[in-house]
């Protein structure tokens, strides 16, 4: 299948601005889809990844980001490797980052001609 370049999508998928909910964490996606799809509980599932119940449980919560080290662990895991979920948690992060930074960043003001 040829990639598609985003000059090449039509303009009702591009998206252009930040999403109004926020992206959700990784944790999240793991324990509403993953674990039951694998019907699998916390305990078996944290005895699998090699971790504590109680970090799987955090991040379950989306209490405890998803570092690289877990999303290692998660795309083994899973046979989807960890891109996805190091995605998943950057996009979660900078949704939250940009919400709590807006009124500082009113004040900042933007250099659109220096170059990237």
């Amino acid at each position: 299948m040829p990639e598609v370049l985003p000059e090449e999508l039509p303009e009702e998928l591009i998206v252009s601005g930040r999403p109004h909910r926020c992206p959700s964490h990784p944790g999240v996606v793991l324990r509403d889809t993953v674990l039951p799809a694998l019907r699998l509980s916390v305990t078996a599932a944290a005895r699998e990844l090699g971790i504590s119940r109680q970090t799987l449980h955090r991040i379950l919560a989306g209490v405890v980001a998803v570092t690289p080290a877990m999303a290692v662990r998660l795309g083994h895991w899973c046979g989807n490797g960890p891109e996805m979920w190091l995605r998943m948690q950057q996009a979660h992060d900078l949704w939250n980052a940009a919400r709590d930074l807006e009124d500082d960043l009113a004040r900042i003001p933007r250099h659109t001609d220096a170059a990237a």
